[in-house]
């Protein structure tokens, strides 16, 4: 498996890195599958620069044929590199899941609660051979891309953002594409392990969960979790969490 971080991609009024993620995931699905794409909170902080709330991606790729960390990553830079708008700062970061480092996944934890460098980014990427790219602008964005594999890595960070059915399956493609009012049952068809009240953090066992647009589940202790709001009786509403 090959980890992705992204970060730093868009401008005011143009499509998130989120949206880029997902682009990704279907721009590349010929070569490699986009198992999990999650959304990860970073440093909110008047320092930082960032377009909206200061958040990166990352992707969980499953290649479908042999591929180099280098090959996808010259793959994901051209893409990128024809998506970003002018005045973006974009980095990027790919690594085997196999190889990433202790200090990747303090890296990750640290952008949550510090205020990180560049070149220290650099550093630390040079010093375990990963692949850490700055493809435009100031290139800050390699701080978000190198934080986003390490928090994807705890498996206890992040909403999900597209989350890929089985090939071959009566749910392919991206299973958290349903809204509307769905029992928990229909929710587990869609890779979701639990659904729990937002509040008291509590499982719902029960009942039926209003979606307004999409499954928006977070990653917890290695297992998908939509948060629910309860309405009345057995009805809830699905809760977006940071």
């Amino acid at each position: 498996m090959i980890a992705v971080g992204i970060d730093d991609t868009d401008m005011l009024d143009t499509p998130g890195t989120n949206q880029l993620a997902r682009h990704l995931a279907v721009v590349l699905a010929s070569d490699v599958l986009a198992r999990r794409v999650l959304r990860h909170q970073l440093l909110q902080d008047p320092r930082v620069p960032c377009t909206r709330k200061n958040g990166c991606a990352s992707i969980l790729f499953e290649p479908l044929r042999p591929l180099t960390c280098v090959e996808l990553a010259d793959q994901i830079t051209a893409i990128m590199l024809d998506w970003i708008p002018e005045g973006s700062d974009p980095g990027l970061c790919v690594i085997e899941t196999a190889n990433i480092p202790q200090s990747v996944v303090e890296w990750g934890l640290r952008a949550q609660r510090e205020l990180l460098t560049q070149s220290a980014a650099r550093d630390l990427a040079a010093e375990h051979n990963i692949l850490l790219r700055g493809l435009a602008g100031t290139e800050d964005g390699v701080i978000g891309a190198l934080a986003a594999v390490g928090l994807m890595t705890t498996q206890n960070d992040g909403r999900i953002v597209h989350l890929e059915g089985e090939p071959g399956t009566t749910l392919p493609g991206d299973l958290l594409d349903a809204c509307g009012e769905l029992t928990i049952d229909e929710i587990h068809s869609r890779g979701i392990g639990e659904v729990r009240n937002v509040l008291s953090d509590q499982p719902i066992k029960h009942g039926t969960v209003w979606v307004e647009k999409k499954l928006r589940p977070n990653f917890r202790s290695g297992r998908v979790v939509l948060y629910a709001t309860h309405l009345e009786g057995d009805r809830f509403q699905a809760t977006k969490v940071t």
